[in-house]
């Protein structure tokens, strides 16, 4: 947001971030303590009330005109009503107008509603999340919190998302290509997908070298994967800082899911002039609808199967990243501020 004509950034986020602990680690300016398990969330909740003076201070202190929740958490509520009772109007950036399956709980969609009905503007990335979200009857006339409010309901664009130095080129290493599954391995992903697909097709499994890796519960499609000769699975966390190496190390992002609403993955990827193989699900063939390095089927293992032979025989030609990542972030965040601007008539 400092790349912004007339805008200082400033960053609150939890102590316990991730993030905090790289070397390039961000500033923080509102650190905030928030839970690293279920009893101290409940902990943290409960005692919400008695912490809520203490924050209005140390927020009233840096004197925002606007804040922008990018990534709702169940906690963001009591953060949400101290900046209310300060009179600064709050954004919320929606990811999911819906769970997923296996995806969190109805507790946490139910907050971030709450969420939403004391916001100004809630922002969408996708059509897809935007149209759920007036479904539900978000920016719509009784939909807010307050006497004759009615939230915003905008739409703003997900950028390629660099992580680091630009790998060299797919494919360079010399080797069968390597296709890669990173995220949390819940159900909606399509696991069982991918593994149908390798598993009924043992010749296109020799082309491959595929590695599974994100967190999530034990699953008998991972059981299937882990038992193919060229599918290496790996169910743990992974911290920022490797991110990029597991971007590196790919020629290919597959993305076989049944349902969407976008992909951080994906946008990693193209960041990274990587290939992606997606189902054509959600917001998936909105975000990828003029990317030359995206390939789409059906959430149908044949099809899924068809494409990646047809990755494999005839890849997309690797087109220059006429802007950087961090130019079309900033182009983002530009167009997201003129907006704002005008909508809550803010100083420009």
């Amino acid at each position: 947001m400092d790349a912004v004509p007339g805008c200082r950034a400033l960053m609150s986020l939890s102590t316990g971030a991730e993030i905090l602990d790289i070397p390039d680690r961000p500033r923080c300016d509102l650190p905030v303590r928030t839970y690293n398990s279920t009893p101290s969330f409940i902990r943290r909740f409960l005692l919400a009330p008695l912490s809520a003076p203490r924050l209005r201070k140390r927020v009233a202190a840096l004197r925002p005109d606007l804040a922008i929740c990018a990534m709702p958490a169940p906690l963001d509520l009591l953060m949400a009503t101290v900046l209310r009772r300060l009179r600064v109007p709050v954004v919320v950036v929606v990811h999911d107008a819906d769970l997923h399956p296996g995806d969190g709980s109805r507790v946490q969609m139910l907050l971030q509603r709450r969420l939403l009905n004391q916001s100004a503007v809630a922002v969408a990335l996708t059509g897809h999340v935007a149209a759920r979200l007036r479904e539900q009857g978000l920016g719509m006339p009784g939909a807010g919190a307050a006497a004759g409010s009615v939230p915003r309901l905008m739409r703003a664009t997900l950028p390629p998302l660099s992580f680091g130095v630009a790998p060299t080129a797919p494919l360079s290493h010399g080797g069968p290509l390597r296709l890669l599954f990173f995220g949390r391995l819940l159900p909606y992903k399509g696991l069982d997908l991918l593994a149908e697909t390798l598993a009924r097709d043992p010749a296109l499994g020799r082309r491959l070298a595929v590695r599974v890796v994100g967190q999530g519960p034990d699953d008998p499609a991972l059981a299937v994967l882990a038992r193919l000769p060229a599918v290496t699975v790996e169910n743990r966390w992974v911290p920022e800082e490797e991110i990029g190496d597991l971007i590196r190390w790919t020629d290919a992002i597959v993305l076989p899911y049944r349902e969407a609403s976008q992909s951080g993955v994906a946008a990693a990827a193209i960041a990274a002039r990587r290939w992606v193989v997606s189902t054509r699900v959600g917001g998936l063939a909105e975000q990828f609808r003029d990317e030359q390095l995206a390939l789409l089927c059906e959430p149908d293992p044949a099809d899924l199967g068809r494409t990646l032979h047809r990755l494999l025989d005839a890849p997309p030609p690797l087109p220059p990243l006429s802007v950087p990542a961090d130019e079309q972030w900033r182009r983002m965040a530009r167009s997201l501020m003129s907006d704002l601007r005008t909508a809550l008539h803010l100083p420009a």
